[in-house]
């Protein structure tokens, strides 16, 4: 059976008035149901972020998140569909960059796609659209309790545009330079992880420290229940993210998937075993939720690349490194609460290195043909050009990002930061009308004043109802 090819002359797939476009991919039908059940799953990511940096925060900021979850999707796939697919996989353009071919989506339709010849573009793009969104929403993190809502909502759309889809064509486009290097990348190492982890980095430094900070209060997250919910669905969805980056429905997806699990679980294993020998033997739920996302990090740029007992290393080791980072920001001075730069920036990082080190194309050829030798295969110089990818992709998403937010911050009345009283107050209650997190009996008879807990009936008025009430 041939597989379907893609003909310059029709590039939408042809006129559906006049031919069938479904009768190309006749046999081929069951890779599009996979990664359509794979798109579905990836959904999942975008809540699950929303929830786990809500539980995170303090509770005066915890509504913030979860609304950002639903408006960087919808900023990002505006943006997809304007130009952000064109300006990534658009069949011209160069190393660095695509053109507007299909600028607003246009012929992004029937044909078979620029990824993977047995899916419809359009099925592609679907799918491709939501890497973006979630990075994006990673992101956001490093703008933690102090950032502007709708500075923020500006920021992803040209966040996506001038540092994410050029990384995205560098990686994964047949014309990108990492591709043709080659470096390895299997599902996102760079675009996606180190790439969200130095921006939120930049936001972070650009923003500057939380009024307080370094005060323990502001490291305590408000609800371990949705950091827990959160994890089991980024975990869930990250099942998606990496089972479905084959972009076809082979043995070698399942490997993906199944190294994807392993990986999360080994990762929770070595964060604990970390924080068990730190803090004399007790547990923290909050780490084994990091142990189980610094896995899944590590094992995102070879899940489709590595033996399982590798994958099983690979989290293991990006768990405990990133544990062990667990006073960066102290290091660093630098106030990047939500730690996307300790688990998102180092863990793809670890994970990228030794995908060099341990890829092996046995797995790889799982596919039915690829071959992506690492260290193991004899190829040495593969770590060198993983490092390579590393070095580029930190620096330009750190500089590019850091130019953004410098830019932004000189505009008059764009609020890239919260003004203090909104940051002592909380975003939730400066940002909403009248909705917040938990039961509204809570802030009842909480002032306005940015003194958070003082009631607004002063001492000298209590005192007397509390004579009477001992008297009686």
């Amino acid at each position: 059976m041939s597989t379907p090819e893609y003909d310059p002359s029709i590039p939408d797939g042809g006129d559906t008035t006049q031919l069938d476009v479904n009768a190309p991919f006749v046999g081929f039908e069951f890779h599009s149901v996979y990664i359509a059940a794979c798109t579905f799953i990836v959904y999942l990511i975008l809540p699950g972020i929303g929830l786990l940096y809500s539980g995170l925060t303090r509770r005066k900021s915890a509504m913030t998140f979860l609304f950002q979850a639903f408006l960087v999707l919808a900023v990002t796939t505006f943006q997809w569909m304007f130009w952000g697919y064109s300006l990534t996989y658009s069949r011209d353009g160069g190393p660095y960059i695509g053109t507007l071919k299909n600028f607003g989506l246009i012929d992004a339709l029937a044909a078979p796609s620029p990824g993977s010849a047995v899916l419809p573009e359009i099925l592609f793009c679907l799918y491709q659209l939501l890497f973006g969104s979630c990075t994006v929403m990673i992101l956001v993190g490093g703008a933690f309790e102090r950032g502007g809502i709708l500075a923020s909502l500006i920021f992803a759309f040209v966040w996506e545009t001038i540092v994410y889809c050029p990384l995205a064509r560098w990686t994964w486009s047949s014309h990108g330079w990492l591709y043709n290097l080659p470096s390895i990348d299997f599902a996102g190492g760079g675009p996606v992880h180190i790439a969200s982890g130095c921006g939120a980095l930049a936001y972070a430094v650009v923003l500057g420290k939380r009024k307080g900070y370094p005060d323990a209060s502001l490291k305590r997250p408000h609800n371990t229940t949705l950091v827990f919910l959160g994890t089991v669905l980024i975990w869930t969805g990250w099942l998606g993210f990496n089972g479905g980056s084959t972009l076809n429905a082979s043995v070698r997806s399942y490997m993906a998937v199944m190294n994807t699990n392993i990986a999360g679980s080994t990762g929770i294993l070595g964060w604990v075993l970390v924080d068990m020998i730190r803090n004399k033997g007790k547990f923290s739920m909050v780490g084994a939720c990091e142990g189980a996302i610094a896995g899944l990090v590590g094992i995102t740029p070879c899940a489709g690349c590595v033996t399982v007992w590798l994958g099983a290393l690979i989290g293991f080791l990006t768990g405990i490194v990133c544990s062990a980072c667990k006073n960066l920001n102290e290091w660093i001075r630098v106030d990047e609460g939500m730690d996307v730069f300790k688990l998102h920036g180092v863990g793809g990082m670890v994970g990228s290195f030794l995908t060099g080190i341990f890829a092996d194309q046995y797995i790889s050829a799982l596919d039915g043909g690829t071959l992506i030798p690492g260290a193991i295969n004899g190829e040495g110089v593969q770590v060198g050009k993983q490092l390579a990818e590393i070095c580029a992709i930190s620096a330009y998403s750190f500089g590019v990002t850091w130019v953004i937010l410098m830019v932004m911050k000189y505009i008059p009345f764009l609020g890239l930061r919260a003004n203090e009283d909104a940051e002592m107050v909380g975003l939730d209650r400066s940002f909403f009308v009248d909705e917040q997190i938990g039961d509204y009996s809570m802030l009842e008879g909480i002032s306005s004043s940015p003194l958070i807990g003082v009631s607004k009936t002063s001492s000298s008025e209590v005192q007397p109802a509390e004579t009477e009430t001992k008297t009686a």
